[in-house]
């Protein structure tokens, strides 16, 4: 019983904060990613692969509040109650939503990656096998990282001005 209420306070907390739309989406498409990379880590046998995914499962989780900030804010400053991602001028909305998917994607990807480390797929036997969850991770890391990037309020990266050839001398 007390799980249950456990469950609905949160159903409830995620709407209030997250929405029914885009946001909530992205969020909990990332948390469920998130949830069977470590039901795969579960599954892995002791020893040595074990011991450096752990590490990496770890930053993967680290980042769950994160995106969920990243969701909430996007909800707060832009309320999205459908799958149409809200309209900006700028495109920031569209950008913010398509960094959050591909985080959640890349969390999906890093699932895969330990799902075939554990079967011995991942790659030939001598190379170091959680190379390829690491990648994985990396790429989860930037992807909530640009998100973050893209909130309203943040910095927006400008492109480099061109760098302009030196004044000739004049003095020759």
């Amino acid at each position: 019983m007390v799980m249950g209420l456990t469950t609905f306070l949160q159903a409830r907390r995620d709407a209030a904060e997250l929405g029914e739309g885009v946001w909530r989406r992205a969020h909990d498409r990332f948390r469920r990613g998130l949830d069977r990379f470590h039901q795969i880590l579960e599954r892995l046998p002791e020893g040595e692969v074990l011991e450096q995914t752990i590490p990496l499962a770890n930053e993967l989780a680290d980042l769950l509040p994160r995106v969920r900030a990243v969701a909430a804010a996007a909800q707060a400053a832009a309320p999205s109650s459908s799958t149409d991602v809200p309209a900006s001028r700028d495109g920031r909305w569209s950008e913010l939503h398509r960094a959050l998917s591909k985080a959640g994607n890349a969390v999906a990807q890093c699932a895969e990656a330990l799902a075939m480390m554990r079967c011995g797929g991942a790659c030939a036997s001598g190379c170091a096998k959680a190379d390829a969850v690491s990648r994985r991770v990396a790429a989860v890391v930037e992807q909530v990282a640009a998100a973050e990037a893209l909130l309203p309020g943040r910095e927006q990266p400008q492109p480099a001005a061109p760098a302009l050839p030196a004044p000739a001398d004049s003095a020759a």
